[in-house]
């Protein structure tokens, strides 16, 4: 599988100046949008967000000794738990509920490093993590509705406002279909940017807050022993951590076609254990300034398969300019003044993606919904996600949403009879990412 024939710049390549800064920025842009939203939803510093997303792919380029270019940036799959721990316990608890699901990640690299990885999707099959996957995108999907054509802090439907969502919405979804190359990689922002300019001429923008702000100046961390004492609880953790069991699964898909798009087998080489080490260890530091939980983006790879160039000093260089834009205080005040109905017509679209995504999943794996097996995991993963279960043992501990509809899908996955063997399972999650790397 190598292809490196075909690359520009290979992995260990060092670009020009020139040539770096112009190639770190296409990534920094392609993750931009995503990366600032995460944050916007749930209420956390975007500048922290950046900031954390820059240092989190450091620390895993570190740890998978400069092997494998992957950027990492804020995770959606969190959004909802974030929201729910933080509406008991505020931002310092959804920290810790960060910080111990890194340490998931940690726990399962050792694992693997002892045990390879079969193991893992025995637990975590497609018919599991896809209609996961669907509930984190519809469970969102009244957040989005909300954001986009209601004023505010408010439920009183705004015209205005759902007028600049749709126009959002348009242009994202006709660059997503229409643009090629670059352009078509970053939808996301240039429909961010379109319904910013609409909604500038709509009124809905103010410059005040950007005017007032300096050039360098520090985001507003959130420091455990500093800003707050951690305070662990249960229910804190049974929020957070089973969220993880997904991003992990996701992780190893993204490996998967990043192996095909660079031609090399990072599942072996530098190991799945450290790229999921790498991870987890970005969710941590993450947490330990405030911002939200990370993940490998695919926005990212796709910039890799157009331009052909691996080298981890690119992705290193759209890291560090992250950072650099975190500290700057008219970029974040720049973001704050996004209207939320931009924010929303975007949202509709991106919630929409991840449930659909989690479809393919099923689609590309040939899951059977004729199997009766396979026809009851997902029912009561999709209903008990989407309809927000709850399990609550007291007033200290309880299991909810998409967390509880996790663990279920797993249990019954476990439990239920006729489960494909090991090989038929490996053969087809390889084959469906266009691998050969199975053995």
């Amino acid at each position: 599988m190598d292809n490196n024939t075909k690359a520009i710049l290979d992995v260990h390549e060092k670009p020009s100046p020139v040539q770096w800064l112009t190639l770190s920025l296409q990534h920094l842009f392609a993750m931009f949008g995503a990366t600032v939203l995460v944050p916007f939803l749930v209420g956390l510093h975007p500048g922290v967000a950046l900031v954390s997303s820059g240092l989190a792919t450091l620390a895993y380029l570190l740890v998978t000794r400069g092997q494998i270019p992957a950027y990492l940036g804020s995770s959606f799959a969190f959004i909802t738990p974030i929201l729910t721990v933080k509406a008991f316990g505020g931002p310092e608890a959804a920290m810790l509920g960060s910080f111990l699901a890194g340490l998931v990640y940690g726990v399962v690299a050792l694992l693997i490093k002892g045990f390879g990885f079969k193991w893992l999707m025995r637990i975590l099959p497609p018919v599991v993590v896809g209609p996961v996957i669907i509930v984190i995108g519809l469970g969102l999907a009244n957040v989005a509705v909300g954001m986009a054509m209601n004023v505010p802090g408010t439920e009183n439907y705004s015209l205005t406002h759902f007028t600049v969502a749709l126009f959002t919405l348009a242009v994202t979804i006709i660059c997503s279909i229409f643009f090629r190359g670059i352009l078509g990689i970053i939808p996301i922002l240039i429909g961010i940017i379109a319904g910013y300019t609409f909604a500038y001429f709509r009124g809905l923008v103010d410059f005040t807050k950007v005017a007032e702000a300096k050039w360098i100046q520090a985001p507003d961390f959130i420091v455990p022993f500093v800003s707050y004492t951690p305070d662990f609880s249960w229910s804190i953790a049974m929020i957070m951590m089973p969220v993880a069991a997904v991003t992990i699964a996701e992780h190893i898909g993204h490996q998967l076609v990043l192996s095909k798009v660079v031609g090399r087998n990072f599942i072996e080489k530098p190991g799945l254990h450290r790229s999921i080490l790498g991870d987890g260890l970005g969710v941590m530091i993450g947490s330990m300034i405030g911002g939200p939980p990370v993940t490998t983006y695919g926005e990212n790879i796709g910039v890799l398969a157009i331009t052909r160039v691996y080298s981890v000093f690119v992705i290193g260089g759209a890291a560090v300019t992250a950072i650099l834009f975190g500290f700057s205080g008219k970029v974040t005040a720049l973001i704050s003044t996004i209207p939320t109905a931009v924010m929303g017509g975007v949202s509709i679209l991106l919630f929409g993606i991840i449930a659909s995504s989690g479809l393919r999943m099923l689609v590309d794996n040939n899951i059977d919904f004729g199997n009766k097996r396979n026809l009851i995991i997902s029912s009561v993963i999709l209903v008990t996600g989407i309809g927000g279960a709850a399990l609550k043992i007291n007033a200290n501990f309880e299991i909810a949403g998409m967390a509880l509809a996790t663990l279920i899908g797993i249990f019954l996955n476990l439990v239920l009879p006729g489960k494909e063997d090991d090989n038929e399972l490996m053969n087809k999650m390889f084959k469906t990412n266009g691998n050969d790397t199975a053995a």
